[in-house]
């Protein structure tokens, strides 16, 4: 601890040159705690999506239907724990800026199992009640001002036996979503008073949610349904959410390999930047090196001083940079929700930017410690 200044010292003999050393190193590694925390986040988020819950939707998309009439023939299957059909569509409150998603599930005997909402046994009890009752997402109820009690009219693509496209829903309750892929603005209601209330594609659902007793036999399983309706005139395709995030991330490509090339070519043009500052930097200081080498430092200490400058600034310029990766994912997440920087991904980068220091201060260092002091005195 008592040759910190002198290591301060050092730093700031050229604070211009210093200041841009950290800079350097802290734009690098900001790139790198949000490129890192990017992939590890997705890969977290994939990790915890559910293997138990299947979707079943038409072989052709989901933007084609499948008949209710199938729940049966799903409950049926070996391994299937609960079914529940689901029918979505979108609509919009008081102005076309104020878009939601509407879900029409209709809420049998264990129907959260096939959902990863979360909610309140009082609410359960409301919406299995009220054939017009809603459940709305708990960030929605902030955004408007709702209340518990209120009815809320919602315009949408749909149109009604009366021949108008307005519905209106009462909220009985709140939920929350643990998957964030289908953002906040989003509410529940019955799919059975949506049904027999609309005019067109009458007993016709977007896909059927489905919940096994296995997660491990979840391909099995899927397998199974497909089968089960090959030969009919409405052919299925069956994925786990766990599968679908998959897919969703190899459609985009490597993400790992990208991210890796990336962080791998920043941190290779930032070990070139600091090697050169750092010989640049001992070149100057050989005669004050010489100075220190005769009032009897010895050649370790020498080494271990420009080592020491080295990893101070680069360590202090990556936490800086990644504090700033860390401020900037919240927002970050709006755009991608669901995706943050795991803690782990700071502790890499502090490794790394000690690793970059010290490889970069390795050749000046060994020079100081080797310096002759007869010579380093004279070309002063």
């Amino acid at each position: 601890m008592r040759f910190l200044p002198l290591i301060w010292s050092g730093i700031c003999r050229k604070p211009a040159r210093s200041l841009l050393i950290f800079l350097q190193v802290g734009v690098a590694f900001a790139l790198f705690g949000v490129l890192q925390g990017m992939k590890t986040g997705v890969e977290q988020l994939i990790g915890e999506a559910r293997a138990d819950l299947l979707l079943v939707h038409s072989s052709l998309g989901f933007v084609d239907s499948l008949p209710i009439g199938s729940l049966g023939t799903l409950q049926s299957v070996p391994g299937v724990k609960a079914v529940v059909p689901v029918e979505l569509f979108g609509g919009m409150y008081q102005k076309p800026t104020q878009q939601m998603g509407i879900v029409a599930i209709r809420p049998d005997e264990d129907w959260l199992s096939v959902f990863t909402y979360t909610v309140a046994p009082q609410d359960v009890a409301a919406f299995e009640k009220s054939r017009t009752g809603t459940l709305v997402r708990k960030a929605l109820l902030e955004k408007y001002g709702w209340k518990i009690g209120d009815r809320i009219p919602v315009v949408t693509n749909v149109v009604k036996s009366d021949g108008s496209a307005d519905w209106t829903f009462d909220i009985v309750g709140t939920y929350t979503d643990s998957d964030m892929a289908g953002g906040t603005d989003v509410i529940l209601i019955q799919y059975d008073y949506f049904d027999v209330s609309r005019v067109s594609n009458k007993g016709a659902v977007n896909h059927f949610n489905v919940s096994i007793v296995d997660p491990r036999q979840a391909a099995t399983v899927a397998d199974a349904i497909d089968r089960r309706f090959a030969n009919s005139s409405h052919t299925t395709k069956t994925e786990s959410l766990r599968e679908m995030a998959q897919v969703q991330m190899q459609s985009i490509g490597d993400l790992g390999f990208l991210i890796r090339a990336i962080v791998g070519a920043v941190l290779v043009a930032l070990l070139f930047a600091t090697s050169t500052m750092m010989m640049q930097s001992t070149r100057e200081r050989m005669p004050e090196l010489a100075v220190l080498k005769t009032l009897g430092f010895a050649d370790r200490a020498l080494f271990l001083f420009i080592l020491a400058e080295a990893a101070v600034v680069c360590v202090a310029a990556a936490a800086f940079g990644l504090a700033l990766a860390l401020i900037a994912f919240p927002f970050a997440a709006r755009f991608v929700p669901g995706v943050s920087m795991p803690i782990e991904v700071v502790a890499v980068g502090l490794g790394c930017a000690a690793i970059v220091a010290l490889i970069s201060a390795s050749v000046p260092a060994a020079r100081a410690a080797r310096l002759n002091i007869v010579a380093a005195l004279a070309s002063r």
